[in-house]
């Protein structure tokens, strides 16, 4: 009786060894069949995503063939809508002083003061603060909005007086977002993409400024009001007589440049005084059949307040690099469990994934990426991931990353290209903005864009160089180089509403765009006809 007990229970263990055996055989199938599944996913969106120099070159020249057809039609028959910034002369460098200075963002504003002490002390005494604008006044009018800075901007010269003011401080302001302009003194139409207001905040914006101020006894003009990519210019050619361009890549993107004014047919308002003028391209709403766009990116424009439109900055601003490597996770979640059985909430949730958590993922040097599996479960609630699928999800931010910093890098050669200046002028290009300031790895690669465009023989002629003084003292800058064309206006204090030839009532302040591996790196591809 008992060896017939051992037998079967000897039978039955073995079974049960037979039987997990198979299982296990089976579990481990089904894993690297999943591993499969997942790389030809991440094979597939490298080869979407991959941006060869030939391919860049397509880019730049397809942006300064917009650019030229804009610039001749006034924005019509293009994607892009660039906007002329009507400043009368940007800074030489020798421009001396003290200046206040207001950058407008969507939420809040930054109010800033500083001496600009010429070629040998460009700036000191450099304070700033940041505002935070009331909930109620989001959908407010102008008048209120105006009333409410007017009072801060008391308070902050009080605590920052210029103590050797013999006449009227100079006040610049600069705002983030696109400003459609007539003349600078005149201040237009201007939108604000995170809050709404009246007709008020799109027509005679500086004028209406200055009343607010003067009411409050603010003793500050305004005498510049431009986009936030016009001010980082100033900047740039405050300190660099060769800075011709100047890039923002934040959460939103646009491209401003220096442009011959007798090239510009939308030019309608006074000579400038240099001959020269700058111009805003708008290049987020830059699109062309050579941009590589993915299914991820098809998909995300169609689910997004705006389809069809800023589709170059869906691809390269901090808004949306973190949103298409969800996308990507998310698929190989679904598709290959790459995160378990299981796919997380959250990571169904769009726009989870922030820009920055992306950078820290992408730039995790620990071991095992052990970075990556904090930010995972901080920001998705994933608990447990293996080091290679961790290792995934640092070559997905890569892709997105480097196809986003070399399309940014093509741009910045395309405007290069439209002036004619890659062959045989130096060139300096200013950039601003988190993605590239934080962003070690993405500010990398677009350096090495350029380099690679341009081949050893011409990749001196492009400098590209993190703006000066940070975010809003362009506002500075503008503010002195503006001053000095205001006195030799015979008229400095007219005002456009009392003036009899301005039937320009209630201009049109509706923003024109709502919502607001595997590739070649020879240094041999170039483009052929660089200047042409």
């Amino acid at each position: 009786m008992r060896k017939k007990v051992v037998v079967v229970a000897s039978v039955i263990v073995t079974t049960t060894v037979v039987a997990a055996s198979v299982l296990l055989r089976q579990w481990k199938r089904k894993k690297q069949r999943q591993w499969r599944e997942t790389q030809k996913i991440l094979r597939k969106f490298a080869r979407d995503c991959a941006t060869p120099v030939p391919k860049l070159w397509q880019v730049s020249n397809a942006l300064v063939s917009d650019m030229k057809a804009c610039l001749a039609s006034g924005g019509t028959i293009t994607t892009l809508n660039m906007l002329v910034s009507y400043v009368a002369a940007l800074p030489t460098g020798d421009e001396e002083g003290f200046y206040y200075g207001v950058n407008l963002r969507g939420t809040n504003f930054l109010i800033l003061c500083a001496r600009l002490g010429g070629k040998n002390n460009p700036i000191s005494d450099l304070n700033r603060e940041e505002i935070p604008i009331p909930s109620n006044l989001m959908a407010a009018t102008a008048r209120e909005l105006f009333d409410f800075i007017a009072v801060e901007l008391g308070r902050f010269v009080s605590e920052h007086p210029n103590t050797s003011a013999k006449e009227m401080s100079k006040l610049g302001c600069i705002v983030s977002c696109p400003v459609e302009q007539s003349v600078v003194s005149d201040g237009t139409a201007i939108k604000w993409k995170s809050f709404s207001a009246d007709s008020k905040v799109g027509k005679k914006l500086v004028s209406d400024f200055n009343k607010a101020l003067e009411e409050h006894g603010v003793k500050l003009r305004v005498y510049a009001m431009v986009d936030d990519t016009v001010g980082n210019l100033a900047g740039g050619r405050y300190y660099n007589r060769e800075s011709v361009a100047a890039v923002t890549l934040a959460m939103g993107t646009d491209a401003a440049y220096v442009e011959p004014a007798n090239a510009a047919l939308q030019w309608h308002g006074p000579s400038p005084k240099l001959g020269d003028m700058v111009i805003s391209t708008q290049w987020g709403d830059f699109s062309s059949p050579h941009l590589p766009i993915t299914i991820f990116d098809t998909c995300l424009d169609a689910e997004s307040p705006n389809p069809g439109c800023r589709r170059f900055e869906k691809l390269i601003s901090g808004m949306y690099l973190g949103e298409i490597v969800r996308r990507v996770l998310l698929k190989m979640a679904q598709e290959t469990a790459l995160f378990g059985d299981t796919v997380p909430s959250k990571l169904m949730t769009r726009y989870q994934l922030s820009s920055p958590d992306m950078a820290a993922m992408h730039q995790d040097t620990s071991e095992d990426h052990e970075i990556v599996g904090e930010k995972l479960k901080k920001v998705f609630g994933i608990t447990s991931t293996s080091p290679r699928a961790r290792e995934v999800v640092s070559e997905v931010c890569d892709i997105v990353a480097e196809r986003g910093a070399r399309l940014a890098g093509a741009g910045i050669l395309g405007i290069i290209k439209k002036l004619g200046r890659i062959e045989n002028k130096k060139s300096v290009v200013t950039v601003e903005g988190g993605i590239y300031e934080h962003y070690r790895v993405f500010r990398n690669y677009l350096n090495s864009s350029v380099w690679e465009m341009l081949g050893n023989d011409l990749s001196d002629n492009v400098v590209i160089e993190h703006s000066h003084g940070g975010s809003g003292t362009g506002a500075l800058f503008l503010a002195a180089s503006q001053m000095e064309m205001q006195n030799d206006d015979p008229n400095p204090d007219h005002d456009p509403d009392t003036d009899p030839g301005n039937d320009d009532d209630e201009p049109d302040i509706d923003d024109p765009h709502p919502g607001n591996d595997d590739h070649d790196r020879g240094n041999d591809v170039r483009d052929p006809n660089p200047d042409t």
